[in-house]
């Protein structure tokens, strides 16, 4: 079933309640309701914007001049570990589905806002776990052949917070399918905040509802579970992306800063904390640019609380965020949400086809 509609306001389908009008919005319920509708857009000539949860969307004002076609497949299928759900499945209810059916994973990635097919897009992850742990194949639709494809783990070219379908609208996610395991105990519990908070060592194991149950009060308490009442998610969630930085960009910040988090990376190079940067740059919890600010709860997330916010306050603010702990420390934030029709590098936005979340 399909429901199309005319000059739909965005804001009311993403977490910040930012965003103008779709010239065009449908919902796709079925699998092949997406690809008729996506294939029809194209035909046409029609931009498209892939919408599912809308919890990593920065939207413009002047809206989307196309089509918004939002993901609404439903369907989760388990056998023998292999669990595979339809992209339009709400993520935290497939993650308390599987717990709750025993099969370790994907506990550590309980609480985050959106649908199962952002999920492989930027590599979805949290307190110690990525899905791509756990992914086992990725059925898309390829926009440039128009047929059904199938991605392997490896041809999904997973890294931190990226893969092969990151920045790229030529693939729209159809389903994922996941390999757990029948434990009913956690994985290896990695996070030293998680595991503190489960009074465990650092690779200990948890019962899996009780993995689940810590991540949820820590995320809540940092605004990261949408609540109604908690003007703090109004979000996108993490705004920036933890830097990873080269031999050399760890030396330039050596200079200028001490005792930052820094965590071994693959290649010789070394993550640090985005959210340690900006607090340290002098942007506290809470700091506000007009009706835009920072958590009250953490600094990597930007929310817009009220109802006069708009985008370009929101992009103001990042900005001015990201300009200062370059300022500071020589690093340059990347933005982790996907951005439609605006950009942190250029003054002039316009709105282009885009795949969201």
């Amino acid at each position: 079933m399909n429901v199309r509609c005319q000059d739909v306001r965005l804001a009311g389908y993403t977490t910040l309640r930012l965003g103008g009008p779709a010239r065009t919005f449908v919902e796709a319920s079925t699998e092949e309701a997406l690809i008729e509708q996506v294939r029809a857009a194209d035909e046409a000539g029609e931009p498209v914007l892939i919408l599912g949860g809308g919890s990593n969307l920065v939207i413009c004002d002047e809206g989307f001049p196309g089509t918004v076609i939002r993901v609404a497949t439903r369907g989760v299928t388990i056998s023998n570990g292999l669990v595979t759900a339809q992209a339009g499945e709400e993520w935290d209810a497939f993650v308390a589905r599987v717990v709750a059916e025993g099969l370790c994973g994907v506990e550590c990635l309980s609480g985050i806002p959106g649908r199962v097919g952002a999920t492989p897009i930027q590599n979805v992850g949290a307190y110690g776990q990525d899905v791509a742990e756990t992914v086992a194949e990725v059925r898309v639709y390829d926009r440039r052949e128009q047929r059904v494809r199938v991605f392997t783990p490896a041809e999904c070219a997973f890294s931190y917070r990226h893969s092969v379908f990151k920045g790229d609208d030529r693939y729209v996610v159809l389903s994922v399918s996941f390999r757990l395991e029948e434990t009913g105990e956690s994985r290896p519990i990695r996070y030293a905040e998680l595991a503190r908070t489960l009074g465990v060592e650092p690779g200990g194991t948890v019962p899996l509802q009780e993995a689940r149950d810590a991540v949820l009060a820590l995320r809540r308490g940092k605004g990261m579970v949408l609540d109604p009442d908690d003007p703090d998610t109004r979000s996108a969630g993490s705004f920036f992306t933890n830097p990873i930085l080269t031999e050399e960009e760890l030396k330039l910040l050596s200079e200028r800063a001490e005792g930052f988090p820094a965590f071994p990376e693959s290649g010789g190079r070394t993550k640090t904390s985005a959210a340690w940067l900006i607090d340290k740059a002098g942007f506290a919890k809470g700091y506000a640019r007009g009706p835009v600010r920072l958590s009250t709860k953490h600094t990597l997330a930007l929310t817009n609380p009220g109802p006069e916010g708009t985008a370009r306050d929101l992009l103001a603010l990042a900005r001015e965020i990201r300009a200062g702990v370059r300022a500071a420390f020589g690093v340059t934030l990347v933005n982790e949400p996907v951005f439609v029709g605006l950009s942190l590098e250029d003054s002039q936005d316009e709105p282009v086809g885009a795949s969201g979340v």
